[in-house]
């Protein structure tokens, strides 16, 4: 190396941007195998490490695991577990749909609000610091809504919930996709088993809840809430006790700057599906009830959805190593479309299965995409800021989504309206999703 270039090169390693393997020559920092050394001007420096020479981790499929527990609790059992108990809720306290969808609008909002500040708790606390204490605060609004029926206390629980998974869900994004990158070859698989938490979570919700509310009789819905609670206590033991060591430095990348322009319509489309997605996850329970099934049909229902999700990782394992723009996110949100779509055609048991076995398949693997588009197409210094701007675009949609919904199921009397409108928006986000292209300093050096 000529010695004019000794300083510009250092100063690309401290930048963060290329770090040296032993005594190999410089490598572009995203050839920079976690297994190795890192070294920042010459000078080793084991104990920190950039975004871009993550740090060894010996069982990252494990660690990944665990940190999938926090949208275990967060949005498996702290938002979507809301569906199962809506019915018995409704009827037992007299709510309208506009005021049951109001309590997802309110759970969706503080998401939203969570996202907004979610590169700044990273930044001030670290990533393993912002998952638990995201996780605890899921916990805490589950407690709540287990004590009261109060409309308020109700309503300030379902807000404290979407906070606290929003947090759980940047930070352990984040942190899955630092501990993925320690494997490259692996990375995409790593990723997508961060998704599989909140399948398990609606898989547990949907093998309690119709059971307990079949058991005790209408207006037990605090019972099943308690049930909830403890469950999530349970799930979130590990999480508090996991070895996560990613912290201080992609904390300190959460500062990063994200341009939202090449993006615009990525974030469109990200948005459609989070105001589409919403409705079938909110009514689909009372649609089934309506048409007549029991706890069994019901619980069936839900678990098939949580079910798909364990099959996600290896379903979309070929699709999410695209590195296109946003032609992952078209083919899987599309698939989701026509899942959300086929109860339309009918109450048929076997419809609404395969229904929700194609759109619990497709929606988690939706989630993942967007994680992966930014993966692919930033450096791990963005890579906060990004999956929350993403994260914000899709909480603005499922804010707007259910009190809309509801809404227009109050004035149409008809749930199969709400169900037509959520496809159309799902399919009108895989269209457009299809016109983002890759960026063009994605494999910048």
């Amino acid at each position: 190396m000529r010695p004019g270039r000794i300083g510009k090169a250092a100063g690309a390693v401290l930048a963060g941007r290329y770090c040296a393997i032993g005594n190999t020559p410089l490598l572009p920092a995203r050839l920079c195998n976690g297994g190795f050394a890192c070294h920042y001007g010459g000078r080793r420096r084991s104990h920190l490490h950039a975004p871009d020479c993550p740090l060894p981790y010996p069982h990252p499929a494990r660690l990944i695991l665990i940190a999938s527990l926090a949208p275990t609790v967060g949005l498996g059992i702290g938002r979507f577990a809301y569906a199962l108990v809506l019915p018995d809720m409704r009827d037992s306290l007299g709510w309208s749909y506009s005021a049951a969808g109001f309590l997802n609008t309110i759970n969706a909002a503080g998401y939203l609000a969570g996202a907004l500040l979610a590169s700044r708790m990273i930044r001030r606390f670290g990533l393993a610091a912002s998952v638990r204490w995201g996780t605890l605060a899921c916990v805490l609004s589950l407690a709540l809504c287990a004590l009261s029926g109060n409309f308020a206390v109700l309503s300030f629980a379902r807000l404290l919930a979407g906070i606290g998974a929003a947090a759980g869900f940047v930070g352990g994004s984040t942190l899955a996709a630092t501990i993925a990158q320690s494997r490259p070859e692996r990375a995409n698989f790593l990723l997508s088993l961060f998704y599989a938490g909140p399948g398990t979570g609606i898989l547990a919700s949907g093998l309690i809840a119709p059971f307990v509310l079949q058991g005790f009789g209408p207006g037990s819905w605090w019972i099943v809430w308690w049930g909830l609670t403890l469950l999530a206590i349970f799930l979130t033991i590990p999480v508090l006790l996991a070895p996560f060591h990613a912290g201080n430095a992609t904390a300190e990348a959460a500062s990063a700057n994200f341009a939202i322009a090449p993006v615009l319509i990525y974030l469109a489309a990200y948005f459609l599906f989070g105001a589409g997605y919403i409705a079938y996850m909110t009514f689909m329970i009372a649609y089934v009830r309506d048409a007549g099934g029991g706890a069994v049909a019901q619980s069936a229902f839900w678990s098939l959805i949580g079910l798909s999700a364990f099959v996600t990782p290896w379903v979309w394992r070929r699709v999410m190593a695209l590195d296109r723009g946003g032609l992952t996110t078209t083919i899987i949100l599309g698939v989701n479309a026509i899942g959300a779509a086929l109860p339309i055609f009918g109450h048929s048991v076997w419809l609404l299965a395969i229904s929700a076995l194609v759109f619990g398949v497709a929606f988690f693997a939706v989630v993942g995409s967007t994680t992966a588009f930014v993966r692919l197409n930033y450096t791990p210094a963005d890579w906060p800021t990004g999956i929350a701007a993403m994260t914000i675009a899709f909480g603005i949609g499922q804010t707007l989504g259910p009190i809309v919904v509801g809404a227009i199921t109050d004035a149409t009397g008809n749930l199969s309206v709400a169900l037509n409108v959520s496809a159309a928006m799902l399919a009108a986000g895989a269209l457009l999703s299809a016109f983002q292209r890759k960026l063009r300093w994605a494999n910048s050096e």
